[in-house]
């Protein structure tokens, strides 16, 4: 454990084996305990606020702020939490807040994701593994993003939206619905489909024909005239005892009617 002289650790704070502390970092644990787990490097100026519990072998990169209130006027410093996994990097800028009252009192980050410079994450929001926020991405209260999804550079994301698994976000997109898995959208007002994303699933090791079973099974979804329940059922009954197709109809069937997801493709 290396703390450097002039870092300021108050209040409960528990530090794992072997973590290390740069010059004029605050990690505060005076309304709840900071604890981070073995091997985590926080740099310097980097300021953590507690309830923050935070796994093994993180990178937290200077002026990166983890544990301030939600931004939400309500908040009236109430004891709510984040949970970071471990193996994250946390570049310069990225803000992270911790839950409000008004959901299950945390933030939740998985492991192995990467989150670039000024990218934010807000309030009650559940991150899952292997995601990449790019620079300046920014996402709102109550947002999930599951496993394996990229945010490109400066796109927004609503409140209460999901991040479908492998899904890809193109740069300065406005997200306002739900993002399907594995698709590919792009777009401000409004976001539009492009198709489904090739190109991540190839590289994290997708066989073709699991990419065709996908790709039929966008276009029964967005291509054909059928309604949402019937075109469930049209993949259950072609492609429902697929692993790949099921990840796609569990998210389809947790679709908050109220809001809806992207279906909108692009013109050829």
């Amino acid at each position: 454990m290396k703390v450097h002289p002039t870092a300021q650790l108050l209040g409960e704070v528990r530090l794992g084996e072997g973590v290390e502390v740069g010059p004029y970092a605050i990690l505060d644990g005076r309304l709840g305990p900071v604890e981070i787990g073995e091997g985590t490097l926080v740099y310097g100026n980097v300021w953590i606020q507690g309830p923050t519990f935070m796994g093994r072998e993180n990178i937290v990169y200077p002026f990166a702020s983890i544990g301030g209130g939600p931004q939400d006027l309500e908040y009236k410093l109430e004891p709510t939490e984040i949970y970071i996994g471990d193996r994250n990097v946390i570049r310069e800028y990225v803000t992270i807040n911790k839950g409000s009252t008004k959901d299950k009192g945390k933030t939740t980050i998985g492991n192995d994701n990467y989150f670039m410079a000024y990218s934010h994450i807000a309030h009650d929001c559940r991150i899952g593994n292997h995601v990449i926020f790019t620079n300046g991405a920014s996402i709102a209260g109550h947002v999930e993003v599951h496993d394996y999804a990229i945010l490109s550079a400066f796109v927004g994301v609503q409140q209460f939206s999901r991040i479908g698994a492998h899904a890809f976000v193109g740069g300065y997109s406005a997200v306002n619905q739900d993002v399907l898995p594995y698709a590919k959208v792009v777009g401000l007002r409004p976001l539009v489909v492009v198709g489904v994303n090739t190109v991540g699933l190839s590289r994290r090791g997708f066989t073709r024909e699991q990419i065709r079973a996908i790709d039929r099974a966008f276009k029964i979804l967005l291509r054909s005239d059928l309604l949402l329940e019937e075109a469930i059922k049209k993949i259950e009954e072609e492609l429902g005892d697929r692993e790949e197709i099921k990840v796609l109809l569990d998210f389809l069937k947790t679709v908050d009617p109220r809001r809806g997801f992207h279906r909108k493709l692009r013109r050829k």
